[in-house]
């Protein structure tokens, strides 16, 4: 009875390669492209935070010099 394994596979440009096929240079490329990718999503999400903060404190100045 043979062991079928599943290869990981990953698209660049719509063209999809096995990543075990790939090099080590390669594959650290693709790893720093996935953990970039995390990272710019992370920021995306704390600029919203951030974005919404400065309008809550905007808003609260704006209320205080009113009174």
């Amino acid at each position: 009875m043979s062991e079928h394994t599943k290869k990981t596979q990953i698209t660049v440009d719509d063209v999809t390669y096995n990543y075990e096929d790939l090099t080590q240079e390669q594959q650290e490329l693709f790893k720093h492209c996935i953990d970039l990718d995390r990272k710019i999503n992370s920021t995306q999400f704390t600029l919203v935070q951030l974005s919404v903060n400065k309008e809550a404190f905007i808003k609260k100045l704006k209320d205080s010099l009113e009174s």
